[in-house]
């Protein structure tokens, strides 16, 4: 019976063993990764090229998701408001709503799923048909030449996204709310312009968009070059990308929206 129940507490505790292993071996990636950051930015171009492929290339699901989301927040939005008899402050509801919230998240969310995983991807294939270890025989440091660029590609277009993602919203909510349905365009945007503050409001977004990117970055640069060098390794290094990208960016919300807006 007890060797049984020795043999159960095992079981169960090796998982737990070895995501705290995982832990470990991530934050040594992570600092070894902002050591090399100064290699990296020797060469912009590579920084440069990686900003492109991170965030050019997902302009299209960012603007087009961004306007969508918009115009449903322009109709919700207007439904609740004109109960109260305050139709006029739409603009408020839409912009708020974007620049705290489902700006940053939506769009980070978005950028896990395509330019995270993208990443990991990559990475991953490099591993796998050993460019990895080519670059090391030939005393070229991978973190340095491959890993860091992308790293930095990511957090710099993270934010540039999100705040793409909140303009395209709220010109989706003023073609529902004032093109639409009716409310008045210069109360929309007198309301905008006086309720939205450029620190509180904006700031606030602008940090949390700039924190979901370095998390997004780090694990989808981390797993890809953690991945086992074969092809349903890559793919699950992959999946976890996106599943944990996204989970760690909501919450990350919730944490970053108690501290800047609930004043915890």
């Amino acid at each position: 019976m007890s060797e049984w129940l020795d043999k159960r507490l095992r079981n169960l505790g090796a998982p737990i063993v070895d995501a705290l292993i995982k832990l470990g071996f991530g934050f040594r990636f992570f600092m070894a990764l902002l050591w090399h950051s100064a290699t990296a930015w020797r060469r912009p171009a590579l920084v440069v090229r990686e900003v492109y492929f991170s965030g050019v290339l997902s302009l299209v699901i960012i603007l087009v998701s961004g306007l969508f989301v918009g115009m449903v927040l322009g109709l919700q939005g207007y439904d609740t408001l004109v109960r109260f008899g305050a139709s006029e402050a739409l603009g408020v509801l839409v912009s708020l709503s974007l620049l705290r919230e489902l700006g940053p998240v939506v769009a980070g969310l978005l950028f896990a799923s395509r330019a995270g995983s993208a990443i990991t991807a990559e990475i991953g294939l490099m591993r796998a048909t050993e460019q990895l270890a080519a670059m090391e025989m030939m005393a070229v440091n991978p973190i340095a030449r491959v890993v860091a660029p992308r790293f930095w590609g990511g957090v710099i277009a993270m934010p540039i996204l999100a705040a793409l993602f909140s303009t395209m919203g709220i010109l989706g909510g003023y073609v529902v709310g004032v093109m639409l349905i009716g409310v008045d365009a210069g109360s929309f945007w007198a309301q905008m312009q006086s309720q939205v503050d450029l620190y509180y409001d904006i700031g606030n977004g602008l940090i949390k968009s700039v924190a979901f990117g370095i998390a997004v970055s780090v694990i989808a640069v981390f797993e890809g070059f953690d991945a086992p060098p074969t092809a349903e390794g890559v793919s699950g290094a992959t999946t976890r990308t996106v599943v944990t990208s996204s989970l760690v960016i909501l919450g990350l919300d919730f944490v970053l929206t108690a501290f800047m807006f609930r004043g915890v």
